[in-house]
This record gives structure tokens, C-alpha cells and sequence, in this order.
């Protein structure tokens, strides 16, 4: 039997895993709401240099939430919130919860046409963004139900020494909105929650949908996940079960994105339902993680291997204490064992008394559903189930378990399950299969095997997909993208592995009759993929080829192009 739970006798023996979690009933805004009730002084997060107390954080939420409802979001009604990792994000992800709404996490780097596609998937009727991307929803807004648009600016949560220094650096290169711009400045947002006097709360369950976050699902084309509050308050409680030496006022560097299930469900829910504290970081970049991880004396750190990697090869972490860490988690991509022996000599070095944990997750179970214990590692194992989830390998597309050591297909259970795909209904039903156990099993897509004590190994995906610096690009999408042009007669879209980002992105384009293979026409195309694809998923080159290779089939034989550019280095 190749399955196994936190249950298992032999978990229980080594007393890392607690069996049998009491989990909490409520949304995430009560979850939230019931930590800032027991320790109202302690900081929430710090932004920037500047620290929120949970007592101000609900006291802005319920703002929020009264806000909200002025400008007519009703239960049910889906928000869109296209933001980095700054206060207002924060803020209205669960004011949107606490008046019954849902949320729907994007990219704000994502392309135009991306953005009026996720606001078309999930109907929303209002949006957040910065001012620095108030154009590309402007352009798209007619085409859309989008009835509100509020617009914030990362100067208004900064502290006044620091504000003027913004306007004078980033601030100054954001183009100005106009006056008369249809949308609603932040404060003048927050000010309207003085015309909301009661029934700005909506109570809602466990079970209820909270949030949309997107994937490509088994298929490689984008759906949203809908995602419950029980998902995100379980994998809160799962986490700090699994790191038994947390403690409350610990601190988590969220430098990972809010709109990508691993940021929104580990840096930040984790750690405000959990009593923890979140130090923000608006805009990544390996030189300011650093100088964040060592100034604010963070305890955890999440993160994906390009992240790793890029933190190994600054000059400026010489001589730089760790030993404030506890816990270290990669996730998002395969850490090579290259990596990780690398990364543990760097925490050593550093006076970290710990070593890198990987972890393992889909977007269908928000994140994370599997980290290595602190106590015990196996050299290229994603580690061991979190409480009361299951992992079972089987024959690919069945229900057929397969024997320990034997590769196959990666299922998963548990309180983190989604609820669906939005609107996908035989996608859902392709994903998630209730079997003869009474469990509901996600079918990954991803193939792996189980030893005997239970760790799980990654083998690799069956989906045919690209990882570049922990984001998902699924090459169908681009090939559509790309086809719909009108020099393209054909197009294959492939990862290449890069040593910073692991994989980056490469297009082979067939022109049509007619058209040349010069610089100029891949500018053209260049200019079109800008306009509709996201920056992460950006092709660094695109080549012309006359023809493409085929499979016996007729499809275009992708990893015969893979491995012509494996030849290449």
C-alpha cells in the first residue's frame, strides 16, 4: 500500500508530524480576527521599515470592508486584486472575505490581454491595482463588467522619511493618472467606509469559496482554482504543525508573490492566522531579499530555487549572522541536490543551525502538501505529507496503486483540496475523482515514487509545462498566443535550462510563404508577445525554422527542438 497519512504509526514514533489536526472553523478574516483578539500589540507585519500591529490590521480590514460595501460589493461578488506584496493587498484580501466576496489573485505584471481575460473568467466587478498598471486595466476595462477600479500607490503605506526618497526615485517614473480618470484613489476609498453604518459582515463557512488563483490545470490552459476557506485556514495550522519550533511573533520574509498560492497561503495567511509576523517585500530582487533576511532578523524564509541560487552569488551576504533562521523551504521547482548541498554549505557558513527543507504542492491544494522534517532528510526526497494528507503513486490516469519505488502518478488528499476548477466543470472532473477509500484524489499530472518509510521523490511532469523562476508557463498558451499572428504558420514553444532561472523561455516560429526570417520580423513578433504575454513567460529568442519536426503523429516533436538546444551548451 502505497499511502500514507501523518497518522502513520511510524511519523507519530519520530514525534515530527501531530496526527488528527482540530481544524478551525471560520473564514480567513476570522481566523485572522481571533489572533489579533489574543495579542492585539504584536506586529502583524513591517512594510518597508514600517510595522503593523494586528489591532491596526483589523481596525483597516473592517475600513475596508465598510468601503466595500459603499461602492456595492455584494456576497459573492469577485474582487479582482492585481497587487505586489504591500499593506492595501493585505488589507482588502480579507475585507473582501469579511463581506462575503471573492478573491481573485493575478500577476499585475500580467499583459493586457491576460488581464481582461482574468477579469472576463472570474466576472468581477472590481479591481485593485497600482498606479503604476492603472493604463493597462484602462485600456481593457470597456470589455469587461468591471464597474469600479481603485488605484493605490506604495507611497501612501510608506513612512515619511522614506516617502519623499520614493517620489524622488521610483515614484517619479510612474506615469500620471489623469484628474478625471474613472477611479477611486485609496484614501479616498478608505474614506468612504464613513457612509457604510451596519451589514458590511456577511457570515460565511468553512466550506464557502474565498479565492481564485490560476493554473494551467492538467491541460496547460489557464483556469481558476476555487479555493475555500478551510484550504487556506488548514494549510495555516498544517505548516505550524510541521515546524513544531515556531513560535507566535516569529518572522516570515514574504518576498514571495501574494497573487501565487506559496505567498498568499504560506508567507502571509500562514502567518497572520497563526500569530506570526510578515515582513513584506513589495519588489524582488536578490539584493533587497538579502538585506531584508539579515536587517529584519526573519526566523523563516520561503522561496524558489532561482531564488536560492541568486542569494548564494551576492558579495554583500559575506560575513552576514544567520543563526536567526529556523526554518528554510524551497518549493515551486526542483531543487537539484547540486543546489541544495551548495545552500546548506552557505547556511552553515553563515551560522544558520538549520538546512534547506524541500517542499512539494500543486495549485489545486493551494500550496505546499509536503516538506521534508527538520530531523530527517533523504537526498532528493520532497520529504513527507503534512497532517491528514494523502499521497499515493499510482498508474498514471487510474486508480491502479502502484508498488513502493515504482514510478507513476502523483494523488493527492485533504482538507487543502480545491473545490474547482471556475467554470471548468469536465476539467474538475478529470482532476478530482472520489475513490473506493471515499477520499476525493487530485490526479497532479506530476509522476513520482514513495519509499518505504513514506518520503516521496519527484520524478518530473507529465504535463507538458516550462518553470522559469518559480512560475508556471504552460507553452499551449504561448503556441496560441504566437499562432494568432498573421507571419505565423506554426509555432513550438520550449524551456531551455539556464543556471539563474532553471528554465527560460525559447519560441520556433515557421513563417508564413511570403514572410522573411529577419530581424525585423522578429521584432515585430517580439512586440506582439510583449503586448500579450505576461513578463515571466516573455520568450528570450525566437528562432525561424523552415520546418518543424514531427512526431509520428504529426504533432510538432517539442523535445526533438529540446534537445537541439541541449546540444547547443
Amino acid at each position: 500500500m502505497s499511502r500514507i497519512t501523518a497518522k502513520t504509526p511510524w511519523i507519530d514514533h519520530l514525534g515530527d508530524l501531530p496526527s488528527g489536526l482540530d481544524y478551525f472553523e471560520g473564514t480567513m478574516y476570522d481566523a485572522v480576527a481571533a489572533v489579533a483578539q489574543k495579542y492585539p500589540n504584536n506586529v502583524a507585519f513591517d512594510f518597508m521599515g514600517k510595522a503593523t500591529t494586528y489591532k491596526r490590521l483589523t481596525e483597516q480590514i473592517e475600513t475596508c470592508a465598510k468601503a466595500l460595501k459603499t461602492i456595492g460589493v455584494r456576497e459573492g461578488d469577485r474582487v479582482t486584486i492585481a497587487m505586489p506584496n504591500c499593506p492595501q493587498a493585505v488589507y482588502l484580501f480579507y475585507a473582501v472575505n469579511l463581506v462575503g466576496g471573492i478573491a481573485n489573485m493575478i500577476h499585475p505584471l500580467s499583459a493586457e490581454k491576460e488581464i481582461e481575460f482574468y477579469l472576463n473568467e472570474s466576472q468581477s466587478v472590481t479591481a485593485i491595482t497600482l498606479d503604476q498598471f492603472y493604463h493597462k486595466f484602462e485600456h481593457v476595462r470597456q470589455n469587461t463588467k468591471v464597474v469600479n477600479i481603485i488605484i493605490a500607490s506604495i507611497k501612501d503605506e510608506l513612512a515619511h522619511p522614506l516617502k519623499a526618497g520614493y517620489m524622488l526615485t521610483s515614484g517619479r517614473k510612474i506615469a500620471k493618472i489623469p484628474d478625471d480618470a474613472p477611479v477611486i484613489r485609496w484614501k479616498e476609498f478608505m474614506k468612504l467606509s464613513k457612509h457604510c453604518f451596519y451589514r458590511y459582515r456577511v457570515e460565511k463557512g468553512s466550506e464557502d469559496p474565498a479565492v481564485i488563483l490560476y493554473s494551467g490545470g492538467t491541460t496547460g490552459t489557464t483556469k481558476g482554482i476555487v479555493l475555500t476557506n478551510r484550504n487556506f485556514n488548514a494549510l495555516g495550522q498544517q505548516v505550524i504543525a510541521a515546524n513544531p519550533m515556531f513560535r507566535v511573533g516569529d518572522k516570515m520574509l514574504a518576498a514571495m508573490p501574494i497573487f501565487h498560492g506559496f505567498g498568499l497561503g504560506v508567507c502571509i495567511h500562514t502567518m497572520l492566522s497563526q500569530g506570526g509576523r510578515c515582513v513584506l517585500v513589495p519588489r524582488f530582487t536578490p539584493k533587497s531579499y538579502a538585506k531584508d533576511l539579515v536587517k529584519n532578523r526573519c526566523n523563516f524564509i520561503a522561496g524558489v530555487p532561482t531564488l536560492y541560487e541568486a542569494l548564494l552569488r551576492l558579495p554583500n551576504m559575506d560575513g552576514a549572522d544567520l543563526s536567526c533562521l529556523k526554518g528554510v523551504f524551497s518549493g515551486g521547482d526542483s531543487l537539484s541536490v547540486e543546489l541544495k548541498k551548495k545552500l546548506d554549505k552557505f547556511l552553515k557558513e553563515h551560522k544558520a543551525p538549520i538546512q534547506v527543507r524541500e517542499g512539494y504542492g500543486t495549485t489545486e491544494t493551494v500550496t505546499a502538501c509536503c516538506l521534508t522534517p527538520a530531523h530527517m532528510a533523504k537526498e532528493g526526497s520532497i520529504g513527507l505529507p503534512f497532517p491528514d494528507t494523502y499521497i499515493k503513486i499510482v498508474e498514471p490516469d487510474t486508480d491502479r496503486e502502484l508498488p513502493y519505488g515504482e514510478e507513476g502518478e502523483i494523488l493527492l488528499a485533504g482538507p487543502t483540496v480545491m473545490k474547482e476548477y471556475m467554470g471548468h466543470p469536465e476539467e474538475t472532473a478529470r482532476t478530482l475523482r472520489t475513490h473506493a477509500d471515499g477520499l476525493t484524489w487530485v490526479y497532479t499530472g506530476d509522476l513520482g515514487t514513495m519509499d518505504e518509510q513514506g518520503f516521496v521523490y519527484f520524478r518530473g511532469r507529465a504535463k507538458r509545462m516550462i518553470v522559469t523562476s518559480g512560475y508556471n508557463v504552460y507553452p499551449a498558451q504561448l503556441e496560441n498566443i504566437l499562432d494568432a499572428h498573421e507571419l505565423v504558420q506554426m509555432s513550438c514553444v520550449i524551456g531551455v535550462p539556464d543556471e539563474y532561472k532553471m528554465q527560460k523561455v525559447k519560441a520556433f516560429v515557421k513563417l508564413v510563404p511570403g514572410a522573411k526570417p529577419d530581424e525585423k520580423t522578429k521584432q515585430i513578433l517580439m512586440d506582439y508577445c510583449r503586448e500579450h504575454i505576461a513578463k515571466y513567460a516573455m520568450p528570450y529568442d525566437i528562432a525561424f525554422k523552415d520546418d518543424m519536426p514531427k512526431t509520428l503523429v504529426g504533432k510538432v516533436a517539442y523535445r526533438v527542438l529540446e534537445e537541439e538546444e541541449l546540444g547547443k551548451g
